[in-house]
Parts: C-alpha cells; structure tokens; sequence
C-alpha cells in the first residue's frame, strides 16, 4: 500500500497565496492524480488533475488562479494557489495514483484545512 500525506493548508487572507504539497510514503512512479476540495454542507469537487502525459484540467472557479504539478523525483503533487478567495475555504484532499513496487496504487490523503480570511 502507499500512504499518502497532504501538508501545506492553513490560514491566509484573501488574495494571498499558499502551496499544497501531497506525498507518498514509498517509491512510487508514472504520478498522476489530482486535488479535490470539500466546503462544509457541499459535495467535494474537483479542484484540478495532471495526467502522466502532463495534460491538466481545472474547476472553473479555479482556473487560471490554481496551477497543478508534480515533482516526479520527490514523489509529491503539488498545488500552488494564488489569489485566494473565502469561497476557496475547504478541506483540501490529494488523490495520488501511479505506480509502486507491488503493482498500481490509487490513494487519497486525510485532507488538510485551508481558511481563506475576508
């Protein structure tokens, strides 16, 4: 099994920036996944994927202000976050796949809080 652990989140203001790093817990390889968010009372919502051919897609609310990547050589997802909004308040959650030793994986992390301030 991989684990996956998400850091990065807590409290910033409204139009600051903070960067979501999510990382495997073994050697893993061919990343790919995505960054979804869950806002308290709503359904959790695609925040923005990265295919291995590097292909990326985003919500509409984000686009343009989110950018997605990974570093294939410390095996994390990162998501950089600019022009942040109180609408962005969610708990951040990674969704990592690729593949490990054993074969494929398909993970998701615990979350982490992000708190945008008016």
């Amino acid at each position: 099994q991989v684990q996956v652990a998400e850091s990065g989140g807590g409290l910033v203001q409204t139009g600051g920036s903070l960067r979501l790093s999510c990382a495997a817990s073994r050697s893993i390889f061919s990343i790919n996944g995505g960054w979804y968010r869950q806002a308290p009372g709503k359904q959790r919502e695609l925040v923005a994927r990265i295919t291995i051919g590097d292909d990326t897609n985003y919500g509409d609310s984000v686009k343009g202000r989110f950018t997605i990547s990974r570093n294939n050589a410390k095996k994390t997802l990162l998501l950089q976050m600019n022009s942040l909004k109180p609408e962005d308040t969610a708990v951040y959650y990674c969704n990592l796949r690729g593949i490990y030793s054993a074969g494929g994986f398909d993970s998701w992390g615990q979350g982490t809080q992000v708190t945008v301030s008016s």
